[in-house]
């Protein structure tokens, strides 16, 4: 595994991925491969341009010829390209549908057609549903409860029926909740750590009391390395910081890490099908060799200093994407 496609290259987790790979393996080429749409940015790729190790070519995962004109010059493939945020599945299911179930089959034939030695899918914990106590293990059963978890978990049956009826060489990967630098600001840590810093309000679905197991970035990206040259072909493997937090824990501590008062805390309307708990046993991949390496508090201290620090960055998406805008208004005046 020496050429490497990496698609939603230009995205939060696969640009930090692209610069984990190239620093680590100084044989690797990576082709970073990206439809840029609203959440891919060139910026999140820039300190990599004129790396003779690094390409970008810029295309659809739902584009055929473009796809294979890409995979027949690489030998493996990490998929991070993917429509991501549930909020978004709630208003637009069938762009989710698209492309993380149809450009997965438009990869799967690729990888196929030219006998790619390697598919690795990032999928999430969410395909997973809510779980009250305990912790899921690989083998339980997908049970998603939005567009978003749906579209992904679709995606991952047809990856393993590839497995099982053309013996293609995938794996899978379930990470939990990432956080760190490059996040798109519509996620709720980057959400809330830029509208504290401008003093506005912070949307708290509900109570608040939604749980979700974080992970910082480098650790995720880390973990998917880990299972890419460790996994087994047919492999589905949980990749979690084991961080459970609420929802509110996060705001206060993003707030007290601003020095900035709880009253900006604003409760609205929960969203439809939003699931209470996330929590993943990793222990197969700690068995393995892989454990999480950052302090969630230091890390977190870490991804709100890198958003004060690179204001400009989050800035033209905030107050200069019309897409960014757009959604945002429409759907927090439908929870005010």
């Amino acid at each position: 595994m020496k050429n490497i496609m990496v698609t939603g290259a230009a995205g939060f987790i696969g640009s930090n991925f692209c610069r984990h790979m190239l620093e680590k393996y100084p044989d690797y080429h990576i082709l970073a491969f990206d439809a840029l749409t609203y959440a891919g940015n060139m910026e999140n790729l820039a300190d990599l341009e004129g790396n003779p190790r690094f390409e970008f070519r810029k295309g659809d995962i739902r584009d055929k010829e473009a796809v294979e004109n890409a995979v027949k010059n690489v030998d493996t493939i990490v998929n991070f390209a993917a429509e991501t945020h549930v909020d978004r599945s709630i208003t637009d299911p069938g762009s989710f549908v698209l492309t993380d179930v149809y450009g997965v089959f438009i990869l799967l034939e690729a990888c196929k057609k030219y006998e790619i030695e390697r598919f690795l899918h990032v999928s999430t914990d969410e395909v997973y549903g809510s779980i009250p106590v305990g912790s899921f293990k690989e083998g339980d059963p997908l049970e998603p409860n939005s567009p978003y978890s749906a579209s992904k978990g679709g995606g991952e049956l047809l990856i393993r029926s590839y497995f099982v009826t053309y013996d293609l060489p995938v794996l899978v990967t379930r990470g939990s909740n990432n956080f760190g630098p490059y996040q798109y600001p519509e996620k709720l840590i980057p959400f809330f750590i830029t509208n504290a810093m401008d003093d506005q309000p912070l949307p708290v679905y509900g109570d608040g009391g939604q749980i979700r197991d974080w992970i910082y970035v480098i650790d995720h990206c880390e973990g998917i390395d880990f299972a890419l040259h460790k996994g087994e072909p047919g492999g589905v493997y949980n990749i979690g910081g084991g961080n459970e937090r609420t929802n509110m824990e996060i705001t206060k501590l993003i707030l007290a890490g601003l020095d900035k008062p709880d009253s900006l805390i604003k409760h609205v309307t929960d969203r439809p099908g939003h699931d209470r708990r996330y929590s993943l046993d990793c222990s197969k991949m700690h068995q393995m060799g892989w454990v999480p390496r950052y302090n969630f508090e230091t890390a977190l201290e870490e991804t709100i200093r890198w958003y004060v620090n690179n204001e400009v960055w989050w800035r033209k998406i905030k107050e200069k994407q019309a897409e960014y805008q757009e959604f945002a208004k429409k759907w927090y005046a439908e929870r005010s």
